[in-house]
């Protein structure tokens, strides 16, 4: 019989009381609470981030029943049972400073029906900080405050400057508390997908230990390798049949889609746990994890930026900054590494600097598909429809077909880009041919604003020269000049050599010119 998979279940009392499947991390958790105090992760969006608070909140109440078989049960032996403050601020659309404060007050009031509602008038921050030590004195024991998704108002906020700075002011205050209190807590964890640091939301609070970036406990959330063999194996088999797979054809297909995430240096692969599940319960492969969303302020950040996508395949960045948000503006690289987007894919010690990138196909592939209607113009307005025909036009040798179809994602540029048109065509190309290469073997590459194409299909290699106010025959022309298409001189497939010219004046494909060889 197949598992039981807790597909969005966050709580670990119900997965444990269900049987649910539940990977083991509580040795991880009793590490983090017997080594420190005060805690900050960050993770992307469905990653584990509730489970593992739930799960902590569960040790914390002393529910010693609930971690029986588990490596939690062997190594703790008191079973002290603790007051918990659980701040969820997950379920809920903020659209106005009176809906944060709304969910705020939704938990003081809960807690003060426990320990008194004698400052029920006073400020969030007052009420909290009193909460805080009415309810270690009323038990004896020091509080454990456990904060759910800490950013999610801010998130919802970006682009309106005005409500992200409200709600700034107000979460730093309630969140300071948690310094001012300190001799009335045992515990406090903070999680959520960024880091609003230095002059916002942490100012007040740099007693937290930022773990987001720490090799002890990198893999306390999501799937390692070593997890998925061991705990999956009898899933893995059935999930190979009904796929028509062999296991190591389904082994090698879970990693390519899910897997690929590293939160630091030399850390062991990480699975996208909800995707994962969400494959073993339907037995299917699928976009699990991004089809949940993608926020629409990441191509805000991108365009506002005038960000190069090049770059996303070979982004640099220091530890420092991936650690804070603040500067999203002018670099959304840190704020699409902390969503999930990138990830550490190597490290240069001399430099301390780390190399990112695309962390699997699922987010790779997904994340191209989300951008192009962003940049570009789809005439049908159906971007399956225009992804299939183009790669269709390209497999059948139809030059004029799919270049007419790549003249139309250049229609009616908005005039707020006409000032950065070459930096717009070069991000749609790469949109563009970034799609084609999951479906042919497509290479692209800039050199001090030049771009060139090679593009592989089972029966036709193209060679590709795009000039900016040039002409496409001087395209043509440094295609056979510098004998781009030579390497391909003994291949039996029919090679093409297009040249094509942009114009400013267009602002779009003016011209292309083909050369059969």
């Amino acid at each position: 019989m197949s598992k039981i998979y807790p597909v969005g279940i966050q709580s670990f009392e119900e997965i444990r009381r269900g049987g649910y499947c539940y990977i083991d991390k509580t040795s991880l958790i009793y590490q983090l609470v017997k080594t420190g105090k005060y805690y900050f992760l960050s993770r992307p969006r469905r990653f584990g981030k509730s489970l593992l608070i739930s799960t902590l909140e569960a040790y914390f109440l002393g529910k010693k029943e609930l971690f029986q078989g588990l490596a939690m049960e062997g190594l703790e032996k008191d079973w002290t049972t603790y007051p918990v403050l659980h701040l969820d601020l997950n379920a809920r659309k903020y659209e106005d400073a009176a809906s944060l404060t709304a969910i705020l007050n939704q938990h003081l009031e809960s807690w003060e029906a426990l320990y008194g509602d004698e400052k029920k008038d006073r400020a969030p921050e007052e009420r909290f900080a009193w909460i805080i030590e009415k309810a270690c004195r009323a038990t004896g024991r020091n509080v454990v405050v456990l904060v759910d998704e800490y950013d999610k108002p801010m998130l919802q906020a970006i682009g309106n400057e005005p409500l992200l700075t409200d709600y700034r002011n107000t979460l730093k205050a309630f969140y300071g508390v948690l310094k001012s209190c300190d001799k009335y807590l045992r515990f406090a964890l903070l999680t959520g997908v960024t880091k609003f640091s230095k002059v916002s939301v942490f100012s007040d609070l740099n007693n937290l230990m930022d773990i987001s970036i720490d090799d002890r406990f990198a893999s306390i959330c999501g799937i390692t390798e070593r997890e998925l063999h061991r705990d999956f194996k009898e899933d893995i088999a059935m999930l190979a049949q009904k796929n028509h797979l062999t296991e190591d054809e389904a082994k090698l297909q879970l990693k390519e889609q899910y897997d690929g995430y590293h939160f630091v240096e030399d850390s062991e692969d990480i699975y996208n746990p909800f995707s994962l599940l969400n494959t073993f319960a339907k037995m299917k492969f699928g976009s699990y994890w991004f089809e949940t969303g993608t926020p629409t302020f990441l191509v805000e950040l991108l365009q506002r930026s005038k960000y190069d996508l090049h770059r996303l395949t070979e982004e640099m960045a220091t530890a420092d900054s991936l650690g804070g948000i603040d500067t999203m503006y002018t670099n959304p690289v840190p704020i699409l590494y902390q969503s999930g987007y990138l990830t550490i894919k190597g490290y240069d010690r001399e430099f301390r600097t780390y190399e990112l990138g695309f962390p699997n196909q699922e987010v790779e592939e997904g994340f191209t598909k989300f951008l192009l209607p962003n940049y570009a113009s789809l005439p049908s307005g159906n971007l399956s429809f225009e992804i299939m025909n183009f790669v269709k036009e390209v497999r059948s040798g139809n030059i004029d077909a799919f270049m007419h179809r790549l003249q139309s994602f250049f229609a009616d540029t908005p005039y707020e880009l006409v000032r950065d048109l070459e930096l717009h065509y070069q991000n749609v190309l790469f949109i563009v041919f970034k799609l084609l290469g999951f479906y042919t073997q497509a290479e692209y590459h800039t050199s001090n604003g030049r771009v060139d194409m090679v593009v592989k299909t089972d029966r036709y290699i193209y060679v590709m020269e795009f000039k900016l106010e040039g002409t496409a025959e001087e395209a043509l022309r440094q295609i056979n000049e510098k004998q781009y298409a030579l390497p391909f001189a003994a291949d039996g497939r029919t090679l093409y050599k297009i040249g094509v010219n942009f114009s400013n004046a267009t602002r779009g494909i003016e011209k292309w010119v083909v050369e059969g060889v």
